[in-house]
């Protein structure tokens, strides 16, 4: 659980997510000769905070995206959203301005207006998150950031055994994406892939449970082709790896994104459920982190 508690210290919120990129790069290069395959890096100024990587000869990708909510500091000491952060009185709140390392409190007033606690005044455009504090149990494990460090986690596990695939880190996925549209015509017109993994987290609700396996959605805002859902399905259930469906009316991913392409990109979201989503304390069971890490591997294989 090391990297993961590191992933979830990274400060990256939407716009900022050059920090997580270079850990990533430092990362790849450190472990990449012990990876089964060699994969080809494709980052640079043109991908902005992108990074993909591509292994042997593609015929799925794999999307996790780097950023997570947050906050904007805005004059005086008013704070704007970054993506639905949970906002309530008391959450501590850290970051770095050129006047150096901040650690404040939030504060939310009767009508809902955010703000921050601090001795002095914060440099408009700071960009702050939660305070990490990763948190592990037998069964679970507990942060700030989870989503989507895990799904980070995740595509990092499966870079060690993948033989063909991309793997891309998406930036800008929590306050309305923008950079996947780039990527979707990289991977369509490049290496011709046209179906793909969204490597995210999603919610514990009244039909999907802590330790019940990953999730599989059949759909949520958007819709993926019932097509391609049914062969999910049914390589899931040959693999053996517990997990769960789930159908939703509300959220997106960078499926979405895929979805609206004018590109023909078969998608579906794969993921762990969490509890306290957007909070300090988002909380994702063990057992389940290891469904996904399973479930990705066949999946990748036989795709």
């Amino acid at each position: 659980m090391e990297l993961l508690k590191a992933l979830c210290a990274c400060h990256a919120p939407s716009g900022s997510e050059r920090p997580l990129r270079d850990f990533l790069l430092h990362y790849i290069q450190t472990h990449v000769p012990k990876w089964k395959v060699q994969p080809t890096l494709v980052y640079g100024d043109e991908w902005q905070d992108n990074l993909m990587l591509v292994f042997g000869k593609p015929r799925t990708a794999v999307l996790a995206h780097m950023d997570s909510v947050g906050f904007t500091v805005r004059y005086q000491n008013q704070l704007v959203p970054i993506g639905g952060p949970e906002v309530k009185s008391g959450y501590t709140l850290v970051g770095q301005d050129a006047l150096g390392p901040i650690e404040c409190t939030l504060e939310v007033n009767e009508e809902g207006y955010l703000f921050y606690q601090f001795p002095r005044a914060i440099q408009r455009g700071t960009s702050l998150t939660f305070k990490p504090d990763f948190r592990e149990t037998k069964s679970y494990v507990q942060s700030c950031y989870l989503d989507n460090r895990l799904g980070i986690y995740n595509a990092l596990q499966l870079a060690e055994t993948l033989e063909d695939g991309i793997i891309a880190f998406s930036t800008w996925e929590e306050h309305g994406g923008g950079s996947v549209p780039q990527i979707a015509k990289w991977m369509v017109e490049t290496y011709g892939v046209r179906q793909a993994l969204i490597s995210d987290i999603t919610w514990v609700t009244d039909g999907v449970f802590h330790g019940k396996g990953v999730v599989v959605s059949l759909r949520d805002r958007n819709i993926p082709r019932k097509v391609y859902l049914d062969k999910i399905i049914a390589l899931a259930t040959e693999s053996g790896f517990p997990f769960q469906l789930e159908v939703e009316a509300h959220g997106s991913s960078d499926g979405r994104e895929l979805h609206q392409s004018p590109y023909p990109i078969d998608w579906c979201f794969v993921g762990a459920p969490e509890d306290h989503v957007h909070s300090p304390d988002e909380k994702v069971h063990k057992a389940d982190i290891k469904a996904m890490l399973g479930l990705y591997q066949y999946l990748m294989k036989h795709l």
